[in-house]
Parts: structure tokens; sequence; C-alpha cells
């Protein structure tokens, strides 16, 4: 069975690289602190249990793809269609996009406190994308790429990197899709 993933359209694509534009989109999110690899799992936890019964229905709301990493300083990060995770000294935001079926007045209410309902705004998007297993000297890597790939378009990055992974922990690693997402500045 398919994983739903938000809707983008792709504004442009070069081998790994593309330019995507997101429509508004809800999140469910946490921040979280510690290291990126405990963050995320930390953070998927907490959303996990939102989605699988942990709010004010005892609903269960269907898995979507990807889980995104982002700083908690820079919220601004809207799109974590993949689970995305930026670091930062105030800790990691950790998002699932919400199926596309759901309205902020129709998702349930988290029964947690520290899952939080989030609209996101439209949004355009460099990513790139990889596969296997993923640690900081990969984001690191991606990113680099990624910047150089957004300074080639003569496009302007804004804010900081996410992580988007889409894969269950069972992937096979060398299957694991990932991608490093930026902002881009408007250009209206």
């Amino acid at each position: 069975m398919a994983t739903e993933e938000p809707s983008f359209k792709s504004v442009f694509k070069d081998g790994a690289f593309e330019i995507r534009e997101y429509p508004p989109l809800i999140a469910a999110e946490v921040t979280v602190s510690g290291a990126r690899s405990e963050a995320v799992s930390a953070g998927f936890r907490l959303l996990a249990g939102y989605i699988f019964g942990g709010n004010t229905r005892k609903q269960s709301i269907a898995m979507t793809a990807p889980v995104v990493q982002t700083e908690a300083l820079n919220e601004k990060i809207a799109m974590t269609a993949p689970v995305t995770q930026i670091p930062d000294p105030a800790g990691w935001v950790i998002r699932f996009i919400m199926p596309a079926s759901y309205t902020l007045e129709t998702l349930p209410t988290p029964n947690d406190q520290k899952v939080r309902l989030t609209p996101l705004a439209p949004i355009r998007m460099a990513v790139v994308g990889f596969s296997g297993l993923v640690d900081d000297d990969d984001v690191e890597k991606q990113t680099a790429l990624l910047r150089t790939f957004v300074a080639n378009q003569k496009l302007t990055a804004v804010g900081v990197p996410s992580l988007a992974r889409y894969d269950p922990p069972w992937t096979l690693w060398f299957l694991r899709r990932n991608e490093i997402m930026l902002e881009l500045a408007s250009t209206k």
C-alpha cells in the first residue's frame, strides 16, 4: 500500500536536484532536543502516538511521508513532506504532514500538548535527493551540493535546510530515500 506524500508542482529538475512549489499543508509537529538521530526518534514517537490514536477522538490517521526534521529556531521552513530534521541549540522540529483529506477543523486534537497542529503556507523549495542511511556528514555534504545548485540557478535560499526521510526503519539502507530541502526566496 502506498504512503501518501504531499502534492507539489515540479518547476525544474536536473538529475538529483529539483525546484518544487508546495501548496498550503497542515503539519503535526513537535520540538525535541538532542543529537539529530535521537531527536528524530523521540519526535517520531510523539507524532506516531498522535496519529495512532493519541488524540481526543482516539482516531487513527494515515501515516504520510516524509518525516521532516528542521532547526527549532527557524520554524519558517514550512515544507515537511518527508520527515525533516535540522540542528539547533533550542532543538529540532520534527514534522508529519497530515493527509490532504484533513483540515485544521477536521483533525482530532492531540492528547499530548507537545504535539502542535500547524498550518503551512505555500512554499517554494530546492531539493536534492539521495539514498542510504543518514549521518551528519551526509547532511553537510548534500546541503553543500544543494547550496551550489541554488547559487548556479541564481536563486536565493532562505532559512536553514531540512532533512526529509521517506522510508520506515526496516527499509534496507540502500533503498532508503532522503532529501535535503531549502526554502527559496519568493521571486514575486
